[in-house]
Formats: structure tokens, sequence, C-alpha cells
């Protein structure tokens, strides 16, 4: 009978201050998607980071059947004989060349499927249209043009790509949003305590004759409170389910579009998908609702002292 009673007079709340719960859930909606944004856009960076970052500096990229328009791939795709003189000339080049990574179009496919599992355009990419290539890691990445004089033109040579300033780009890039999301979510959410404060301040004066008779009739505190508290949850977890909706649908219809898989750099980035999403929800929302909880009982204290 009591949770009935308390469950009743939660909606009765909901109901009267409806417009002071539609604020709650938007602010909370706004800032949790923000900060999700902010955890994806770390997860996007530390995804490409463990394949890529501080291991590969500059790609010498073998012709295709499909390189047809290069003029160092008229006779078709690249033989061995040229591979192994790639390598040759790479050995030779110690101590610049630090490192060299052979991948195979095979290794290379494998490697794209992975990366871009969540990729809508993965079907449209064959095998055949993944180039070997030779990674190569450099004591001194300035001097990335060495790489490109020696290589660029040679028969068997697609192109030579110096991957480490994209990749540069593509994480500060992913960094600025990542702060700047963070950022931005931990304003919303000052300000959503801000608003759950006032709300519950308000809420409280509105409801203060209804309060001073659970008083003398022997109500405890948290009888008295748990009506208050649990309009706050409901706005909470309302807006932390709508953030989670948002940014599975920017994921959904956004991401995977943006990073177009048959672009230029497709081997140089790896796509967050939904499962990422689905990963960081359950934090979103519990968080949501711990910092509701905290501000609801904290203001409740200060606004009805019992």
């Amino acid at each position: 009978m009591r949770l009935a009673f308390l469950i009743g007079e939660a909606a009765n709340g909901i109901r009267r201050n409806l417009s002071m719960i539609l604020s709650v859930v938007l602010v909370t909606m706004v800032s949790l998607f923000f900060l999700g944004a902010g955890l994806l856009a770390q997860k996007e960076v530390s995804v490409a980071k463990g394949y890529w970052y501080d291991k590969i500096q500059v790609s010498v990229f073998f012709c295709t059947s499909q390189s047809t328009d290069v003029p160092s791939c008229s006779s078709g795709v690249a033989t061995p004989a040229q591979q192994n003189q790639v390598k040759s000339q790479l050995d030779s080049m110690k101590p610049l060349v630090e490192q060299v990574y052979y991948e195979s179009s095979a290794q290379a496919y494998q490697r794209f499927k992975e990366q871009f599992k969540n990729s809508p355009y993965l079907s449209d990419v064959t095998q055949a249209a993944m180039p070997a290539s030779y990674r190569v890691k450099l004591s001194d990445p300035k001097k990335y043009q060495d790489i490109v004089g020696a290589f660029s033109g040679q028969p068997g040579v697609e192109s030579v790509t110096d991957q480490s300033n994209v990749l540069a780009t593509f994480f500060n890039l992913l960094n600025v949003v990542s702060v700047a999301s963070v950022g931005l979510a931990v304003l919303m959410v000052i300000c959503a305590i801000l608003l759950i404060t006032t709300t519950i301040r308000q809420v409280a004066f509105t409801r203060r004759r209804q309060v001073g008779i659970m008083r003398l009739v022997g109500a405890s505190a948290g009888v008295i409170y748990l009506p208050f508290v649990i309009e706050i949850l409901f706005a909470t977890i309302l807006g932390g389910l709508l953030s989670v909706g948002f940014l599975w649908a920017v994921v959904h219809f956004g991401i995977d579009r943006l990073f177009d898989s048959g672009g230029g750099n497709g081997d140089l980035l790896s796509v967050i998908g939904t499962s990422d999403v689905w990963q960081i929800a359950p934090w979103l929302v519990l968080g949501a609702i711990v910092v509701a909880l905290i501000t609801a009982w904290l203001a409740l204290r200060r606004s009805l002292r019992i």
C-alpha cells in the first residue's frame, strides 16, 4: 500500500510540474549526449592508435589489378621481383629505415574487414582492390621525402604515402572533438544539477501544506522525500534513454556514411559502431542516476528540514 501511495504521489507530482520535469529531461539528454560523444571519440582514437600509432610512418603501396591509371602500374599487378627490389632498397636505407612491415593483399583485406565490420560499404570492396605494401617506420620522420623520392614512380609501386601526417591530423581532430564534447557535457551537468535543485525547491514550496500534514501524522523523512526523488529519477532516466537513442542514431546513420570505406584513406581509419554505443550506454544512464539521487537528496535536506 505504501509503495502504491508513493508511486501515486510521484505521478501526481509529474503531472502538476510537467514543464519543470521536461526541462530536467532535456538538460539531462543534452549533457549525456555530449558526454557520450566525447567517450566515443576517445574510443575511436584508442582503436585507431591500437594498430597504427608509433608503428607506421610511411607506406609503399604496390600495384593492383585496378591500378591501370597509374603509369608505374602499366604492367599490372606488382610482381614478386618488383616487391623484392623495394625490400632490398629499404634494407639499404638503414639507419633511416628503422623497421619494415610487409602486409600482403590478403592480410590487408582481412584487417580491412575487421576494422570496418560496421561499415555499410564493406561488401563493395574486394581483396583484389587491397594493395600489398611495405609499412616503414623511420628513425627520423622528417626525412619522409627521402622515401618518396626513392620509390615514387618505380615500376610496381602505386603510391608512397606519409601516413603519420594523416594520422596526426585525424587524432588531433578526434581529441579536439572529445575534449570539447566532455567540456560541454560538464557544463551541461552543472546546469542539470542547478535545475534539479531549483525544481526540488519549487516543487517543495508548492507542496508545503501537504508536507506539513505528513509531518503532523508522523511520516518519516524517507516517505516525504521519496515522491520527489522518484519524479527526478523518472526525468533523469528518460533523458538518459533519449541521449542513448540519439547517440545510436548518429553512429548508425551518420558515422558509417561519413567515413566512406571506399575513400583514399580507408586503410587509416577505424570506425566505431553501434556496439560501442551500447557499451557506454549503461554507464551514462547509471552516472546520471547517481548524480540525480545525490543532488535531489541534498536539495531535499535543505528545502524540507525534517
